[in-house]
C-alpha cells in the first residue's frame, strides 16, 4: 500500500490501524458534554477548496477513528458537512431528508462523540435524501438499512442532537454509567 493510500484510510497491512493514528484521530473528535456538539451547524454557501480540505481531513480522521460515519461538529466545525463510507467515502453537504419510511428498525448504535456506549435507536428503515456534493451539483437518492442509519444519525450531529436523545431514558442511563468510567483514550466505535 503506497503512502498516499494510507493516508487516505488510516489502515495499514491488511486492514489494521495503526494505534498513534487512532489516538491522534480520536483526539481530534469532539465528545459528549463538548457545547459545540449542541449547536446547529450552519449550511454551507462556499464550494471551494476549504471545503474539499474539510472532506479530506473529516475522511481520514473517520477511518483513523475507525468509524463508519462523521458529522462536521465531532471534529469542532460547526458547518452542514457530513461523511459515511460503508463501500467508499461520500460527502454530503448541506443534506436533509425529504421523505422516511413509515417502517422503523430499533438498532444499537455507537458514537464517536460518546465514546464506549451503544444504544438501541429507533429510526426509519428508508429515506430520501437530498443534499449537494463537493462540487456543489444536487443530489437525491433513496438510502435504505444501515446506509438510512448512518445517515440520520450523522444529520442528528448537524441539528446538535446526540444518541442519547434518540433512546430511552433506562438505555441512556447505562450509557452515561459507562461514559463515567471510560478512559480519554480507550477505544471508539
Amino acid at each position: 500500500m503506497s503512502e498516499d493510500e494510507r493516508a487516505t484510510t488510516g489502515r495499514q497491512h491488511g486492514g489494521d490501524i495503526d494505534p498513534e493514528r487512532q489516538l491522534a484521530a480520536l483526539r481530534e473528535i469532539r465528545t459528549v458534554g463538548d457545547p459545540v456538539l449542541r449547536e446547529q451547524a450552519k449550511p454551507v454557501v462556499a464550494f471551494d477548496r476549504a471545503l474539499k480540505d474539510l472532506s479530506r481531513r473529516m475522511i481520514r480522521i473517520m477511518h483513523d477513528a475507525p468509524g463508519i460515519g462523521l458529522a462536521a461538529p465531532q471534529i469542532g466545525v460547526t458547518r452542514r458537512v457530513i461523511v459515511y463510507d460503508l463501500e467508499r467515502p461520500v460527502t454530503l453537504v448541506n443534506p436533509e431528508i425529504c421523505s422516511e419510511s413509515a417502517e422503523t428498525e430499533v438498532m444499537d448504535e455507537g458514537c464517536l462523540s460518546v465514546p464506549e456506549a451503544a444504544v438501541a435507536v429507533e429510526r426509519p428503515a428508508r429515506i430520501r435524501v437530498r443534499a449537494r456534493d463537493l462540487r456543489g451539483h444536487e443530489l437525491e437518492y433513496d438510502a435504505e438499512d444501515l446506509e438510512a442509519r448512518v445517515i440520520q444519525h450523522e444529520l442528528d450531529h448537524l441539528n446538535g442532537i446526540l444518541i442519547l436523545e434518540r433512546t430511552s431514558r433506562e438505555e441512556r442511563a447505562r450509557a452515561l454509567r459507562g461514559l463515567r468510567r471510560h478512559e480519554p483514550a480507550g477505544t471508539a466505535f
